[in-house]
């Protein structure tokens, strides 16, 4: 083997039914002053952040200070906000709990607490990068967006409808918390929108120009947990089994896109969100999905033959070019399967904001780790083969 890599994974996991239960005893290794950082507390959250501000109580921490102010694809005003608070509570470390909107809010707080400006001056490409971080510590309570492995914190800036983030090693989290039990609860759409998401993460480092062996092993093994597992998760949440399926996968997702990065799907998705606050990651990827596979199986045939047998056993007979497509058609049918074979349209998106969408969609670099190098052009008809899909 002449390939040549870099591997970097810092982050403690602590993987497994019941996990939650040591997050005092795992905290209090990185400070004593606490911020938890979540979405705003109800009635279905409450019995869970009681539970973990109790077990940081009885670990002796000297204060747990909770900044309940995450929104789903979190914007500048909502990281500023937890980030004032940071500051002000003068804590030494920020725990993220939730889903991938929660953890990266506290990441990027972590970011922000002790270097001058705000997050949104410490994005991937601007100058000068952070000079420390505080701890953080991810509990993740979702399957989908590997967040709680990645050093990636991302954000919109509301005026702009800029959605960008954060990348810098600093913030990978020092421990991350994956206990399937806590995503038992999660409903079927969000439990179909990030298992998507944790597949998509797997595919697309799989299939990364900047990939290697060692993210290419990771991300198989989430592929195929993600295909042996999402349908069974959607079918039934309380399947524990299929809950700790799903984690793993999400795990392997983001373990491999720490390293490997993300394609065209995601940029063209985060643009998306940027326009269209309202639509979930998950969902501004199964939106393109269809198009992108056809768009770029041709680049990467091999790598398309390979997860069409292990989407479709079927196919572990066929010639390449026919397990290429059938992968293309069998991430189809996963989509059917899960609900979310999905069109602009039904989400009141107008023609006129996909062609903004896609003037922008160069913006972030990802499509530049795609096999197949995509247009603007080529990504306007990719949304509008999206738009009357239902």
């Amino acid at each position: 083997m002449s390939s040549h890599f870099t591997y970097e994974q810092t982050t403690k996991i602590y993987f497994g039914s019941g996990k939650i239960q040591e997050i005092g005893e795992i905290a209090k290794r990185y400070g004593q002053k606490a911020m938890l950082v979540t979405m705003p507390e109800d009635q279905a959250f409450a019995p869970l952040y009681g539970r973990v501000k109790k077990s940081l109580a009885e670990a002796g921490f000297d204060k747990v200070t909770h900044y309940a102010g995450c929104v789903a694809n979190p914007t500048t005003e909502s990281v500023d906000e937890g980030s004032d608070q940071a500051r002000a509570e003068k804590v030494d470390l920020v725990i993220g709990l939730g889903g991938g909107s929660a953890m990266d809010t506290a990441k990027a707080i972590a970011v922000a607490a002790v270097n001058p400006g705000r997050a949104w001056d410490y994005l991937f490409f601007k100058s000068p990068q952070p000079t420390g971080t505080l701890p953080v510590i991810s509990v993740t309570t979702t399957s989908g967006t590997g967040s709680q492995v990645t050093q990636v914190a991302v954000m919109t800036e509301t005026a702009t409808r800029t959605k960008s983030a954060i990348f810098n090693n600093l913030i990978y989290p020092k421990a991350a918390i994956v206990d399937p039990e806590l995503m038992l609860s999660v409903p079927k759409h969000v439990t179909a929108s990030t298992g998507f998401d944790a597949f998509c993460h797997c595919f697309e480092s799989y299939l990364n120009v900047n990939g290697s062996p060692y993210t290419d092993i990771i991300a198989l093994e989430g592929i195929r947990a993600a295909v042996r597992y999402l349908r069974k998760a959607v079918e039934d949440g309380s399947d524990l089994a299929a809950r700790e399926g799903m984690a793993w996968a999400d795990t392997c997702g983001g373990l491999a896109i720490a390293n490997a990065g993300v394609t065209l799907p995601h940029g063209v998705g985060m643009t998306i969100s940027g326009h269209c606050p309202k639509i979930m990651h998950g969902e501004s990827l199964a939106l393109t999905y269809p198009s992108f596979t056809r768009f770029t199986m041709g680049s990467a045939v091999g790598k398309f033959a390979a997860v069409g047998r292990i989407l479709n056993t079927g196919l572990s007979g066929a010639p390449d070019e026919a397990a290429a497509e059938g992968c293309c058609d069998a991430i189809d049918s996963l989509l059917r399967d899960i609900g979310m074979w999905i069109g602009f349209k039904g989400f009141g998106v107008d023609t006129e904001t996909l062609r903004n969408i896609a003037d922008r969609s160069h913006d972030l670099p990802d499509y530049q780790a795609n096999p197949a190098l995509a247009s603007i052009d080529d990504i306007y008809r990719q949304l509008m083969e999206g738009y009357e899909r239902e």
